[in-house]
């Protein structure tokens, strides 16, 4: 499924900059996206909920991930799932467990059982939606699918194929006009 391109060209004027970057691996690079530029403007966030919400898999409860690059995803998302009659909760796994409030590592709506799809907004290498995937198992729900709205690296499927979790992504380096960066 090839991405909307209204989608396309919104990134790339609100969230792919070029230079010279340094990224967090240490690693230089020629482009940098930080897509919650897109997501956290109300036509930006329209054109992900839009598509991501297409990708969703059947019975799907809730969506969430690693704060911070799952929380406006996820939350924009559900906000505007609600606006059109759909019910998704939504919650942030918190980078450590906090001693207070339910259960350590987790803020917001997430219930035992839940279908869940853990989001991103970025992915290069994956170890974020991992990490998620995790946790959220081990608070007793089924993580369904990790969908993030950038693949820069081309790396994610392959990390998640051993747990048995299916990627998707809403846009994807090359078809930003990028190589992909590679884990």
């Amino acid at each position: 499924m090839s991405p909307d391109p209204a989608l396309v060209a919104h990134l790339l004027q609100h969230s792919v900059k070029t230079g010279t970057f340094t990224l967090k691996s240490g690693r230089t690079s020629s482009w940098f996206i930080d897509a919650k530029q897109t997501v956290c403007r109300p036509d930006g966030l329209l054109l992900v909920a839009n598509a991501l919400l297409g990708t969703l898999p059947e019975g799907t409860t809730a969506l969430g991930g690693l704060t911070m690059g799952a929380d406006p995803v996820a939350f924009g998302v559900a906000g505007v799932a609600a606006a059109r009659g759909g019910h998704l909760r939504a919650f942030s796994v918190r980078k450590e467990a906090k001693d207070h409030g339910a259960r350590g590592r987790l803020a917001g709506a997430l219930e035992l059982g839940d279908r869940v799809v853990i989001t991103e907004d970025t992915v290069t290498r994956g170890a974020s939606p991992l990490e998620a995937v995790r946790v959220v198992r081990d608070l007793g729900a089924e993580v369904v699918g990790v969908v993030a709205v950038v693949d820069r690296g081309g790396a994610c499927a392959g990390l998640l194929e051993p747990e048995g979790v299916p990627f998707f992504a809403l846009v994807t380096a090359p078809e930003l006009g990028f190589a992909y960066e590679g884990a």
